[in-house]
C-alpha cells in the first residue's frame, strides 16, 4: 500500500464515520422561532463529533493497515 492509498482509505473511513456519528445526541428545540428550521439541533457539538470521528477513524485505519500488511 502506498501513501496515496493510505490517505484515500483514511478519508473514506472518516467521511463514512462522520455521517454515522452526526445524529448522536441530537436534541431538537422545543420552541422554534419564526424562520428557524424545526429539525435543526440546539447544540450540534460538531467539535466533539469531529474529534471522535478522527480518533475512531485512526483506530480503524490502523486495523485496516495491519490486515493489509498481514494478508496482502
Amino acid at each position: 500500500m502506498n501513501v496515496f492509498t493510505g490517505i484515500l482509505v483514511y478519508v473514506m473511513i472518516w467521511w463514512v464515520l462522520l455521517f454515522t456519528i452526526l445524529p448522536w445526541g441530537v436534541i431538537q428545540p422545543l420552541n422554534t422561532q419564526l424562520g428557524n428550521e424545526k429539525g435543526a439541533p440546539e447544540n450540534p457539538n460538531l467539535r466533539r463529533k469531529i474529534l471522535l470521528t478522527t480518533f475512531i477513524s485512526a483506530v480503524l485505519w490502523l486495523v485496516y493497515y495491519w490486515v493489509m500488511k498481514k494478508y496482502a
